[in-house]
């Protein structure tokens, strides 16, 4: 069980690696802030923003769960639930990456 448990932790390691990566990498080719958005100017342009963030929403999840209150507090459920569904979607992430490397590398 052990071993299984290193494994995940692992994958969830390459997915929050590869998504904060690919958001700086995207903030600072494109010059704009990194956002969860499906929109665009054409259709290309559109599943460009969604691949976007499919790959980078971990990161930008971890960003939302820090953002301050009207009065200046953090909310700890904020920021619980975005740690949450961050590490779920960079488990998905690490998951498709190593995945896609081990079939590359050994296939």
């Amino acid at each position: 069980m052990t071993k299984e448990l290193l494994l995940a932790a692992f994958l969830i390691g390459v997915g929050l690696s590869i998504s904060g990566a690919g958001t700086h990498l995207y903030q600072a080719v494109f010059k704009q802030q990194a956002m969860l958005r499906y929109d665009g100017s054409t259709f290309a342009g559109s599943l460009g923003n969604l691949a976007m963030s499919f790959v980078c929403g971990p990161y930008i999840m971890l960003q939302l769960g820090w953002r301050h209150e009207e009065d200046g507090t953090l909310s700890m459920t904020s920021a619980l639930v975005s740690a949450v569904v961050a590490f779920g979607w960079a488990f998905i992430t690490g998951l498709m990456f190593m995945g896609i490397y081990v079939a590359v590398r050994f296939g």
